[in-house]
């Protein structure tokens, strides 16, 4: 397969990833989950309203449920049901997206140094990515313990961007959600939006370097500019 070749603003130094959507295929399992729960209480979960969640935090989450379900749902007991039904699929194994493993390989080739920076806890990271043994593959995790402001604000990739030591200008930030490509666009790094639940807008193409079709592209894009 051939891929078109374009040249980023600048030489890549470092590449940081958003995880959920991008690496493996969680945000599929999270909204099935969330169907079984609205089911459950003889609720709906339309995938509009889902949408507007993903790359969120969970408080910033929360209130979109609030939005939907009413003032006085119970949160709690919502997100216990929501958990219990993804641990149920995650026992099962969540597949990696297309290209995760052939990117990684490549910046092993290159000693390019990886970061995650995620709205997801430290413990996804592990449930999710450790079955793929995948998470010693990164140099930094940037999770949401580590983080007082989430996506869009920056601070997760210029978080991440530190602890890398690299400056964010040359940084590739890769993001599947609107609210990952604001926070990393805003971090001043060249995104690349590879969209999974998510269509790319208008906003979105102004605010990349380009819309990736998946991660063997990108990979193909790091190859030609090498």
């Amino acid at each position: 397969m051939s891929f078109p070749r374009i040249a980023f603003p600048r030489p890549v130094r470092a590449v940081i990833f958003d995880m959920d959507g991008l690496l493996v295929d969680t945000e599929t399992v999270v909204f099935r989950a969330m169907q079984r729960a609205a089911a459950g209480i003889d609720g709906e979960m339309p995938f509009a309203t889902f949408q507007r969640m993903v790359g969120l935090q969970h408080a910033a989450s929360d209130l979109i449920l609030l939005e939907h379900f009413g003032e006085g749902f119970d949160l709690e007991a919502w997100s216990a049901v929501v958990s219990a039904h993804f641990q149920e699929e995650l026992a099962a194994g969540i597949a990696l997206k297309a290209g995760v493993v052939e990117i990684l390989d490549y910046l092993d080739a290159l000693a390019l140094p990886r970061a995650i920076a995620t709205s997801s806890g430290l413990a996804a990271v592990r449930q999710s990515l450790g079955p793929h043994s995948l998470v010693d593959r990164f140099d930094v995790l940037i999770t949401r313990e580590q983080q007082t402001r989430g996506k869009p604000h920056p601070e997760p990739f210029l978080t991440a961007a530190a602890a890398l030591g690299i400056a964010p200008e040359d940084c590739l930030a890769l993001e599947d959600s609107h609210n990952g490509v604001r926070s990393a666009h805003a971090a001043g790094m060249m995104t690349v939006m590879v969209p999974d639940m998510l269509d790319p807008t208008e906003e979105m193409r102004t605010l990349t370097v380009r819309i990736a079709r998946d991660l063997h592209e990108v990979r193909a894009w790091l190859e030609a500019q090498a």
